[in-house]
């Protein structure tokens, strides 16, 4: 295939690919870390990925060396994780809907208990097992992942996520408020 052909026919595919894209919101916490949503009901899921942009790249206009002597500062000690490493637990985190008190994310193990009790066939446990935010994970810098989480909330409902990490010897949380569950 020629240059010339690839690029009409990728010329042809653009206006689709671009009608189709979700829409995305952005906004920056509190705390400073910014969030990009995508808000799809397609699926009944949470699906939750954590990035950390960082380095000399990063560095304000006029401030060189910042990255780097954070770096510096960070590697005194971590408490058990290295001065670029996040960990996060699921069992630290929770969940609430209004007037409701906080709820424990159900485990992989529990998960596994209820649908064996149900009966669920094996490829639907194997399938959803895989498909399951880690219950523990270490993050450096370059790791990624993604993942479902479930929660006991009626198709539609609303619940509050409170979430916990660790990071440079601290405990650290947020809270992502009014999460919707997909409708119908």
């Amino acid at each position: 295939m020629s240059v010339k052909r690839f690029l009409a026919g990728l010329a042809l595919c653009l206006p689709f690919a671009a009608h189709a894209a979700l829409a995305i919101q952005h906004w920056q916490t509190p705390q400073g870390a910014r969030v990009l949503f995508v808000e799809n009901h397609a699926l009944p899921m949470l699906d939750i990925a954590v990035g950390f942009p960082a380095g000399s790249a990063r560095d304000p206009a006029g401030k060189p060396g910042l990255a780097t002597l954070t770096h510096r500062l960070l590697d005194q000690g971590a408490g058990g994780l290295s001065d670029t490493e996040i960990a996060h637990r699921l069992a630290d985190w929770r969940y609430a809907t209004a007037g409701a008190a906080e709820r424990p994310i159900r485990s992989k193990l529990e998960w596994a208990a209820l649908w064996d009790r149900m009966n669920v066939p094996e490829p639907a446990r194997i399938a959803f097992d895989w498909a399951q935010f880690p219950a523990a994970q270490t993050f450096a810098p370059g790791d990624w992942n993604q993942g479902m989480t479930a929660y006991d909330v009626p198709r539609g409902g609303r619940f509050d996520l409170h979430f916990v990490w660790g990071a440079g010897g601290r405990t650290l949380s947020g809270t992502l408020a009014g999460v919707q569950c997909a409708g119908e």
